[in-house]
C-alpha cells in the first residue's frame, strides 16, 4: 500500500497554488492521473520520486517511510526503488541500447533481467544501436526497459507516449501492461488520452488546482455513467452509415475494424474521428463518445 499525504505551495500559470493530496494506492494497482496543465500532476509524481520535497506530510510505501516532515525522513531517490519514465527519453547518446540498460544495473545484480526486458520489449535487433538512429517509439521502449532494470515495485509514467503516433502508441500500451503484470508493479501514470486510460488503468484520479477532485473507475468517470458487461474496448470512429432506423458505426480498434449497430438518436452526436467506448449492456452494445 502507498500512503500519501502531501502539501506544498507551487507557482502555477494561474499564480500561487496549494498542492494538497491525501491518497492511498493498493499494491499492484494501475492508477492514472488526469487534469489540466498546471493542476499538479507532474509535481505529485516528482514528490513521490524524491525529485521535489513537500513542505508537509508523509510518503509511506509498504510500511516503509520515504518522507515525513514530522520525523525529518527524506529518502534519496536512489533508495526509493522506483522506475521513472519522463516525456523525453533521457537516454545516454554515447551508449548502445544494451549499454543504456546495463548502466542502470546495480552492482552484484543478475544481468539476466536485461535479457528478459530485451525480450519483452522486442529490443533484440536494436541492442547494438545508439539512440540517435532509433525512432521515437524505439527510444521509448528502451526508456521503459531501463526504468525496470533494478526491478522496482513502483513505476511512475509522466505522459510517456504523448509524442507518438496512434499505431506505435497502441503497441507500447500493450508493452506497458505486460510489464506491469510481469513485474508485479504498482504503476502511476499521467495521461491525457482517455482511450489509453481506459485500456490500462484500474483507477483514475482527476486533479484540479493541486487537489484530487474526483476518483473512481475510468469507465465511470470518463463516460459519465457506469457501464458493465462481458466486453469493453475503446477505438476511433472511422465511418458512420445510416441504414434504415439504425446507424452502423465503424470503429478502429488497433488494427481491427469493428462495426456496431445503434439506434440513430443514441449516436446523433458522434462524428468521424471521435474516440469512443464500446461495451455490452443487457446483451446489447452501448457506444459512448469520450473525446
Amino acid at each position: 500500500m502507498i500512503r500519501l499525504k502531501l502539501h506544498k505551495k507551487l507557482h502555477a500559470n494561474q499564480g500561487l497554488m496549494h498542492l494538497d493530496v491525501d491518497l492511498n494506492i493498493p499494491d499492484g494497482n494501475f492508477t492514472a492521473i488526469q487534469g489540466k496543465s498546471g493542476a499538479g500532476k507532474t509535481s505529485l509524481l516528482r514528490m513521490i520520486a524524491g525529485l521535489m520535497k513537500p513542505e508537509k506530510g508523509h510518503i509511506e510505501v509498504n510500511e516503509n517511510t520515504w518522507f515525513s516532515s514530522d520525523t525529518k525522513v527524506d529518502l534519496p531517490i536512489q533508495k526509493r526503488g522506483i522506475g521513472y519514465v519522463f516525456q523525453d527519453y533521457a537516454l545516454f547518446p554515447n551508449m548502445t541500447v544494451y549499454e543504456n540498460l546495463a548502466f542502470a544495473l546495480l552492482k552484484g545484480d543478475n544481468p539476466k533481467v536485461i535479457d528478459d526486458l530485451v525480450d519483452i520489449m522486442e529490443l533484440g535487433d536494436l541492442k547494438a544501436l545508439k539512440p540517435n538512429i532509433l525512432s521515437g517509439g524505439q527510444q521509448q521502449r528502451v526508456a521503459l526497459a531501463r526504468a525496470l532494470v533494478q526491478k522496482p515495485k513502483l513505476l511512475l509514467l509522466d505522459e510517456p507516449l504523448s509524442a507518438l503516433d496512434n499505431e506505435i502508441r497502441a503497441k507500447l500500451q500493450s508493452h506497458i501492461l505486460e510489464l506491469h503484470k510481469a513485474f508485479n508493479l504498482t504503476t502511476i501514470m499521467v495521461s491525457h488520452d482517455n482511450a489509453e486510460v481506459l485500456r490500462l488503468a484500474d483507477d483514475l484520479l482527476i486533479m484540479e488546482n493541486g487537489c484530487i477532485i474526483n476518483q473512481g473507475k475510468p469507465t465511470e468517470l470518463l463516460s459519465g455513467r457506469s457501464l458493465s458487461g462481458k466486453f469493453q474496448f475503446t477505438g476511433q470512429v472511422v465511418d458512420l452509415k445510416v441504414e434504415g432506423v439504425v446507424t452502423i458505426i465503424s470503429v478502429m480498434v488497433g488494427k481491427e475494424l469493428v462495426k456496431v449497430a445503434s439506434e440513430k438518436q443514441e449516436v446523433s452526436s458522434l462524428k468521424v474521428g471521435d474516440t469512443v467506448l464500446v461495451a455490452s449492456k443487457a446483451f446489447n452494445p452501448v457506444i459512448q463518445r469520450l473525446s
